[in-house]
């Protein structure tokens, strides 16, 4: 029996579904792509998971709308024929006992014109010789889709039986029957409308990422050199070349400039007159100095807490006292001194501390300067 062939031509694909879901993938791709890199510039946690969201929840979509063609096909019985193999070829699976192989058919199904066809299908090698290019195999394909072809490798008795007595014609190729590619249409469509998703986002977090913009450009010109701890809107700040002041309602900072230091003489009672030039005098609740910063913390209107006044220290005594902790208590070479003031105990107290290599020692003097209690390192 000798069937004469034809061509056939493949299926056409629905451009209009095609073209809404290369809209809907290119939306969600570059909205996606926006939101994971604007959410981490503006540090947006919500942002940057609902990036990592948005293209999970698209694949679970479209996997669950598939759900109902699958099960059609599925419930559609394949369309069975015969084939002639016009060429085969291995093309991987040498190390085991199945070989992957790549067919060239001519298919020839009952009242239908025959159609060319490639596909790659496992084989076990010990089956390969019956595949010889020129003989008659048994096929099978879904009515919808003759591409998907797969050889029937133990056929019917009647089929085996039919194609041991056919002989068929090539059809015309090298025409190979396949799924229309997507269009360049549609390919442009998707690109556009993932550039419009992403400029979408960008521009309705434009404030956040302007205002970071900002923030990253002032770098650290706009932040005072030293900072006020008051919660108070009665503040005021004045600064030199040499030094920084900042004075509030609730306390007062100097900050000198680099080659300066409170041991300085007269330093650091030219900087006691700053914080209260033009200003009532506070009492103090503790006054601490170190090298090149002086804080005072201010007693709160009606407080019932010990304080002093703070431009009533010896502070000429200053240098002589720190002079001494980092001489005579044993720290070695010292890296760091402060001085602290205060009077929670009932009596003013002023205390040296000093640290260096061998550990922390401190000493404690009155009112007036004078040393009254030593405390070596270690």
């Amino acid at each position: 029996m000798t069937i004469t062939t034809g061509t056939v031509s493949p299926p056409a694909r629905n451009t209009l579904v095609a073209l809404a879901r290369g809209i809907l993938t290119g939306g969600v791709v570059g909205a996606s792509l926006a939101a994971l890199v604007v959410g981490a510039l503006i540090e947006s946690v919500l942002l940057f998971v609902a990036g990592l969201v948005l293209p999970v929840a698209y694949i679970l979509l479209v996997l669950l709308a598939g759900v109902p063609r699958l099960a059609r096909e599925a419930a559609i019985a394949p369309h069975t024929a015969l084939a002639m193999v016009e060429s085969r070829e291995a093309v991987g699976g040498e190390a085991t006992s199945d070989v992957a192989v790549r067919f060239d058919l001519t298919v020839a199904p009952d009242g239908v014109p025959a159609y060319r066809v490639a596909f790659t299908q496992d084989i076990n090698l010990v089956d390969l010789a019956d595949y010889r290019p020129g003989a008659v195999v048994v096929v099978q394909y879904p009515p919808d889709r003759p591409w998907r072809v797969r050889i029937v490798k133990r056929p019917t008795p009647l089929w085996e039986e039919r194609a041991a007595d056919a002989r068929l014609d090539s059809a015309p190729g090298p025409a190979v029957v396949s799924e229309t590619p997507k269009s360049c249409a549609v390919g442009l469509v998707m690109l556009v409308v993932m550039l419009l998703a992403a400029a979408g986002v960008v521009l309705g977090f434009r404030a956040e990422l302007f205002d970071e913009g900002s923030s990253a450009g002032s770098g650290s010109s706009d932040r005072p050199s030293v900072s006020s701890s008051s919660s108070t809107s009665t503040s005021t700040s004045t600064s030199t070349s040499t030094s920084t002041t900042v004075v509030s309602s609730a306390s007062g900072s100097v900050a000198l400039g680099p080659g300066q230091s409170f041991l300085d003489k007269g330093e650091l009672r030219r900087a006691v007159g700053a914080l209260t030039k033009g200003t009532e005098a506070r009492a103090a609740l503790t006054v601490v100095v170190q090298d090149r910063l002086l804080s005072v913390v201010y007693a709160p209107t009606a407080s019932n807490a010990p304080t002093f006044d703070p431009e009533s220290l010896p502070y000429d005594r200053f240098p002589a006292l720190v002079e001494e902790a980092r001489s005579s208590l044993g720290v070695g070479s010292p890296r760091s001194w402060q001085v602290t003031v205060e009077r929670l105990t009932g009596s003013l107290t002023i205390r040296v501390s000093v640290t260096g290599a061998e550990g922390t020692a401190s000493l404690e003097a009155d009112g007036d300067g004078t040393v009254v209690r030593r405390t070596t390192a270690g």
